[in-house]
């Protein structure tokens, strides 16, 4: 899951069994629509990137590089985890947020097509009380 500063998810994925997160980093990333900006034309990635110890890998870095997204991903043996904190926790709220819907707290579809959808209809409730706020 991608989410903006404010928590809101912007693109949803489900990986499969056994699949190392840095895997899915990609796909997520194309999978986010255009971002309507106040002037000028639509921005079609975002500008910046946080990511854990679990994305540190040279081929994302070139991969984000080489379509312009800054990121800012912890180096493993090198960087604590502790610096991401403050915005990892945003993440972490919306998780827990998709959380309390209790259709998602256990997996019962057999499909992930069914799952993803039940998934997107949880992440627009979210973000409608979000923004009604």
């Amino acid at each position: 899951m991608i989410t903006d500063r404010n928590g809101l998810p912007v693109s949803l994925g489900i990986p499969g069994a056994n699949m190392h997160d840095s895997l899915g980093l990609e796909p997520l990333v194309w999978g986010i629509p255009p971002i309507r900006s106040r002037r000028g034309p639509r921005r079609r990635r975002p500008g910046k990137l946080h990511a854990d110890k679990g994305y540190d890998y040279d081929h994302l870095r070139r991969w984000l590089r080489q379509r312009g997204i800054r990121h800012r991903i912890a180096r493993r043996g090198i960087e604590s985890s502790q610096r991401l904190g403050r915005h990892r926790w945003v993440v972490e709220r919306t998780v827990s947020w998709l959380a309390g819907c209790r259709r998602l707290h256990r997996r019962y579809e057999r499909k992930a097509e069914h799952f993803l959808a039940f998934v997107g209809i949880a992440a627009a409730l979210i973000c409608h009380r979000r923004l009604t706020k």
